[in-house]
């Protein structure tokens, strides 16, 4: 009720009934026109003085503010607002998009350690932990699992755990300068250019040869951070060798103020051999940042990632950013610390693991033994959850995916992610298979063959008219 008569105060007010200075009725005889308690009258009229509408001046009443003397702006009529949003295509086969086969996340586990942490865990971590770095416990998790399974030799305090990776490079930017200048690989993950640049900090795309990116050119580019994927290079597939590693670590060491940030995106995912030793564990100078995300490993939508600091860089973190409340959740961390330190991550990682080299066999077999087996040829296939398929065709990349589009196949080719179109190779797909189910592998297949064999429907002829 209160509210009802202080918006019709208001109103009359903002539409010049009421006029400045004017006195308004006493509580109580305001209260007994309208039959209404003194309290409603007296909460109606506090809300209007907070608001400016009334003053009081004691012992003698309510009185209308003069709202001449202050900017009134009269409210703006706009359409409702409507964000356009493209429709979600349905593709039979998305070679695209990273996701995760559905049924393969452990549910009932997580359910589990996650009722453990809420019921064990003490409540002052729980509900006010908001360290800058991220609860102890995972940190701690994260650095023996690096240790096991990468070779990693690191302190929990060196460990910086962030919401998703993109987060972590905006972090990694303000710790190391704008100023700096990023040398980022051509090709290479465009939305990683994006993201630089985004924050105003000079973007250089270096070149690579069958190794990696180009000594000589990152040197001649001037810049001082370089964001490479030794492991497993997006999208090339390239493996950088020791050598090239040395090469970059000496570049790194040669002067003052440069590092080099290793992603080591689906490290989890070497199909074949042993992991690669990490550009991280045979750093002696203290030049090496790491950053991995588990989004790959358990899936997209666990937005937590991490980096590993050099020692040296630690205490300037926690310095000049220590500010910073946590990104991730006191929950889900304690819960993942305990998913990783118990052994289900190691046992998840396995079975994911078998899932995708059968999947990826199953893809190559069908490949074989369709009519494009003496078209194409087959790369990289046992570094991570993508390959390369290099097709002998007439028609260029734009035609095959539109044409693939239309088959409701997505596919992506190498030559889209070259910052110098020039140097672009053609005719080269990027088969990522993360999402693919086992059921449509044939299909799909049969779909993109089509599409590759598939003659231009009119082409060109010099001697004529269309």
């Amino acid at each position: 009720m209160y509210e009802h008569l202080y918006r019709c105060i208001r109103q009359d007010i903002l539409d010049n009934k009421l006029k400045a200075h004017e006195k308004l009725p006493s509580k109580r005889t305001f209260a007994k026109n309208l039959g209404i308690s003194n309290i409603t009258v007296e909460s109606a009229y506090g809300q209007l003085v907070a608001e400016g509408y009334l003053y009081a001046v004691p012992k003698r009443g309510y009185y209308v503010s003069d709202l001449e003397k202050q900017s009134t702006p009269q409210p703006v009529r706009t359409e409702s607002l409507v964000l356009k949003q493209e429709k979600k295509r349905e593709y039979l086969a998305d070679f695209v998009s990273d996701a995760v086969a559905r049924d393969m996340f452990p549910f009932s586990v997580w359910l589990k350690l996650l009722r453990d942490v809420t019921a064990t865990e003490d409540e002052s971590t729980l509900l006010t932990d908001k360290s800058t770095g991220g609860v102890y416990q995972l940190r701690r998790a994260i650095s023996d699992h690096l240790y096991q399974f990468r070779g990693m030799s690191t302190d929990p305090e060196q460990i910086i755990v962030g919401a998703g990776t993109e987060y972590l490079y905006s972090v990694l930017i303000q710790l190391l300068g704008r100023d700096c200048g990023y040398a980022v690989e051509d090709p290479g993950y465009q939305k990683l250019t994006r993201i630089y640049k985004s924050n105003n900090v000079t973007c250089f795309h270096i070149p690579m040869d069958a190794v990696g990116v180009i000594p000589e050119a990152l040197e001649r580019s001037g810049a001082k951070i370089l964001h490479i994927t030794p492991s497993h290079h997006f999208p090339t597939g390239v493996v950088m060798p020791v050598s090239r590693r040395y090469e970059l670590l000496s570049w790194a060491a040669s002067e003052e103020g440069r590092y080099i940030i290793e992603d080591d995106y689906d490290c989890e995912f070497r199909l074949s051999g042993k992991p690669i030793p990490t550009l991280q564990s045979v750093d002696v100078m203290e030049k090496v940042i790491y950053i991995n995300t588990f989004s790959k490993s358990l899936a997209p939508a666990f937005r937590i990632s991490y980096l590993v600091l050099p020692k040296h860089l630690v205490q300037r973190f926690y310095e000049t950013l220590g500010f910073y409340s946590g990104t991730v959740s006191c929950l889900e961390q304690l819960t993942l610390a305990r998913f990783l330190s118990e052994g289900y991550f190691e046992k998840h990682i396995n079975r994911m693991r078998n899932h995708y080299r059968s999947l990826r066999d199953e893809l190559l077999r069908e490949i074989r033994k369709s009519p494009l087996e003496s078209r194409v040829k087959i790369f990289a296939e046992n570094a991570g959850l993508h390959f390369l398929l290099q097709v002998d065709m007439d028609k260029s990349d734009e035609e095959l995916i539109e044409e693939a589009e239309a088959e409701r196949i997505r596919i992506s080719c190498v030559s889209q992610y070259y910052n110098d179109a020039l140097r672009a190779k053609q005719h080269i797909l990027v088969m990522n298979y993360s999402g693919l189910e086992s059921r449509k592998v044939r299909e799909a297949v049969e779909c993109l063959t089509r599409c590759i064999l598939k003659k231009d429907q009119f082409p060109s002829d010099s001697g004529g008219t269309t």
